[in-house]
């Protein structure tokens, strides 16, 4: 039987040793240490633990509801959302029937008022013209709505208490504002909010700022219709709110102030700046231009209704004036926005800011 052995400065040095294996022929086999093998044997335990134990970890991390499909999930959430707002539409028919018919009545019955019937259909048109600006992630429902939904049923309570019909009006936009609010979350109430905004357009002025607008406007109209006519060569004189011309006399009553065409002069320039994408500055411009506008469009009403009068017949003055003058003096107003929106382009022009480096190296190529 023959023994090999490593000497044993050599056996210091190395972590290894030859063991004896007398049975195979005097072959000798490498193996490891003791201490290196339990070594090993601790690092493949402590790694198996440490699966074991981000198993479990992982484990723990699944949601409760990862067993429930998707899709009942969804539909239980759209579910909840259908029921908050049909209780919310409940309450608001109950709470607010009284002053929808007030502001309906108030639409059949005074001129200035007409339009509220067009409001909510535009405002909802405005939300589809706007729909590529829909919030990518609308959010959760926010409850911090619950407090203008409140707010809008004190200030309701309060106006019936005080026979106050304006601002029962006024708090439909925080009812509706609060309702978005907690059925779809804060972003999706600040996309719509210009929708929420122009159903203002519905609600009557209050009469005392009614009164104070109708006032100076009639004593503006006058005077610039009286000086229309005059630059016509025709021989008109103003006395008050009146306008004496020639054998004709023509007031120009509270109801020709162009409180009416005011009002649907501002809501066209509101809908323009909602819908048309602009430089803020052209829509700072237009926002602007409103009231000249207005008054400019209010006196062409005055001066044709007087020329009729004076060239035509007072049953022809008179139907232009009731029927026919509203919508005509809408459509000027808005040819006459055209017209400085076209003189905006034309007095401020973009132009390509160009490096002359580049332009020298593109003539050479």
């Amino acid at each position: 039987m023959a023994v090999q052995a490593i000497p044993e400065e050599d056996a210091a040095g190395s972590d290894e040793k030859i063991v004896e294996h007398a049975n195979r022929g005097g072959h000798a086999c490498w193996t490891c240490p003791p201490g290196e093998m339990q070594s090993q044997a601790g690092s493949e335990k402590g790694e198996s633990a440490q699966s074991a134990r981000s198993g479990s970890q992982a484990a723990a991390e699944i949601p409760a509801s990862a067993g429930q499909p998707l899709g009942e999930a969804v539909k239980e959430g759209w579910q909840r959302l259908a029921a908050v707002g049909s209780l919310l539409a409940v309450v608001f028919a109950w709470a607010y029937w009284p002053t929808l018919c007030d502001l309906v009545k108030t639409w059949n019955t005074v001129a200035d008022y007409s339009h509220g019937f067009f409001v909510a259909p535009l405002a909802v048109y405005f939300l589809w013209a706007r729909r590529d600006r829909f919030p990518a992630r609308a959010g959760g429902r926010a409850w911090p709505g619950l407090l203008l939904l409140l707010l809008a049923v004190v200030m309701r309570f309060a106006g019936a208490w005080y026979f106050m019909t304006t601002l029962e009006g006024w708090s439909i936009l925080l009812w509706v504002a609060g309702t978005v609010w907690v059925l779809c979350g804060s972003r999706v109430l600040w996309w719509s909010l210009p929708s929420v905004v122009f159903l203002g357009f519905m609600i009557p002025l209050p009469f005392r700022l009614e009164l104070g607008l109708s006032l100076p406007l009639q004593a503006i109209a006058t005077w610039i219709s009286c000086w229309l006519l005059q630059t016509l060569g025709q021989p008109a004189l103003a006395e008050g709110h009146t306008i004496v011309l020639g054998e004709h006399t023509l007031e120009v009553a509270q109801a020709c102030s162009g409180l009416r065409i005011f009002m649907g002069i501002v809501a066209l320039a509101f809908a323009y700046v909602v819908i048309v994408r602009r430089p803020w500055w052209e829509k700072a411009v237009l926002l602007a231009s409103i009231v000249p506008i207005a008054l400019i469009a209010n006196a062409t009403r005055v001066v044709i209704t007087a020329l009729l009068y004076q060239y035509v017949s007072g049953e022809a003055g008179e139907k232009f004036t009731h029927d026919a003058a509203g919508w005509v003096m809408i459509l000027f107003a808005a040819g006459l926005f055209a017209l400085v929106l076209w003189y905006v382009g034309k007095l401020i022009r973009e132009v390509e800011v160009v490096e002359v480096d580049s332009v020298v190296r593109r003539a050479r190529v």
